[in-house]
């Protein structure tokens, strides 16, 4: 099965608003192994919206439109699907009176108006998809080889939808199952991923890997098919653990979709890790401004092993409340290995902590008059006595920065006490 995704709206093309549904929808779908050819943004006309699915066709059996089955006139969808396939418009009491009951239950003080009537209309031969989250009913409608689905815009409404109805449906036209697994790694960009790995990359046809760059870090698909989960994650296994011996010491998290869809993970991994070992954590941060003890906050008992995180950014602060030495910060600068290394030493005997994180550097957008250069981060991390202070020359905004500090001062202590454990 060949799919193009087809989004309708004006909107979406003038950047009203941001179209989630097709990153969405080519994720879900390369889940269940589909081929996502092509995706198209057409606006609310239906000569351009007819073209589009006769350009579509001719590379693609399956057409995902989404959008464009309101109440309005330029909800042109349902028709445009209908006169593409040549069938008739049929109009169904059922759907009318389900329109009737979702307005007048789920949504206060809404009034029914005959403009809804429009979405009761279906084409002939179509499958209507029951839509739990508003008015607007999806359908499927094939012909021969070919077949047209439509979901509703609203987000929320679409991946219920595809979730409960259009999943099952594909599912009907495979006897395979697909499982994947997501593989979060830190401290490698994507191109010397790539070339670490390449052999892996070339040689694997199932489970297939794909991998994807994110914000200051790079994610690894894994998707294997066969005929059931415990099959494919027997073939995903083997796979797995080469990365693992190959490139394990950039590889953080290893999981599930939720793995994937989350913007960073790497605070709750350092949070669960101390936890779970029972370590107790003090933070003296300078250039991070608080970001990295804000970040270990969201995780739920973390009370337990948090004792305090300071934003010691002066001179003034840095002697005064973490010991710092007056001539240290004099003779090597605030922005120094030296004096990092005394400030996670100070923040770390303040309460006897286990583990501690101590950073400074330039976030720029100017230097400190120093003439080190914008960009220039030291950050120390402190387990049980032993003392490593890291230097890194980052870019980007002054955001940025203290950004990719904060998450990149969380990795060096997560594999600081992993290096401590092993010698044990």
């Amino acid at each position: 099965m060949n799919v193009e995704l087809i989004s309708v709206g004006t909107e979406i093309l003038l950047g009203d608003i941001v179209n989630t549904n097709t990153a969405y929808l080519s994720k879900q779908l390369a889940n269940l192994g589909i081929n996502v050819y092509k995706q198209t943004t057409v606006g609310d006309n239906h000569e351009r919206l007819l073209q589009a699915l006769d350009t579509a066709f001719k590379t693609a059996d399956t057409i995902i439109i989404t959008g464009g089955l309101g109440p309005t006139d330029d909800d042109i969808s349902r028709d445009v699907a209908a006169a593409y396939f040549g069938y008739q418009m049929i109009y169904h009491e059922e759907i009318w009176q389900q329109i009737i009951t979702y307005l007048t239950h789920n949504r206060k003080g809404a009034y029914v108006s005959e403009n809804n009537r429009k979405q009761a209309y279906v084409p002939e031969h179509s499958y209507i998809l029951t839509n739990q989250q508003g008015t607007a009913p999806g359908l499927i409608i094939e012909k021969e080889n070919q077949r047209i689905i439509l979901l509703p815009g609203p987000p929320s409404e679409m991946k219920a939808m595809f979730e409960t109805s259009v999943i099952p449906y594909f599912r009907k036209y495979s006897d395979k199952q697909f499982v994947s697994a997501y593989i979060r790694f830190f401290g490698i960009g994507e191109s010397a991923l790539e070339m670490k790995i390449k052999s892996i990359l070339d040689s694997q046809t199932n489970p297939t890997l794909a991998l994807y760059a994110k914000t200051g870090e790079v994610l690894l698909r894994v998707t294997a098919s066969g005929d059931n989960e415990a099959q494919c994650r027997e073939k995903m296994q083997p796979v797995i653990e080469q990365l693992q011996n190959e490139v394990g010491e950039y590889i953080y998290l290893i999981g599930d979709e939720r793995v994937a869809e989350t913007q960073t993970e790497m605070h709750r991994v350092v949070a669960q890790m101390l936890l779970e070992k029972n370590l107790t954590i003090s933070v003296a941060e300078s250039l991070t401004g608080g970001l990295i003890t804000s970040s270990l906050v969201e995780q739920s008992g973390i009370s337990q092993v948090l004792y305090e995180g300071l934003v010691c950014y002066s001179n003034q602060s840095k002697i005064e409340t973490l010991g710092v030495n007056p001539d240290t910060i004099a003779k090597y600068g605030a922005v120094s290995e030296q004096t990092a290394r005394e400030m996670v030493v100070g923040v770390a005997k303040r309460l006897n902590s286990d583990v501690a994180i101590a950073t400074t550097g330039i976030a720029g957008p100017t230097s400190d008059g120093t003439n080190k250069p914008v960009g220039l981060v030291y950050i120390a991390t402190y387990v049980k006595g032993a003392v490593n202070v890291e230097v890194y020359h980052l870019f980007g905004t002054r955001t940025l920065i203290s950004e990719r500090s904060s998450k990149t001062a969380l990795n060096q202590l997560r594999l600081h006490i992993l290096a401590q454990n092993q010698q044990k």
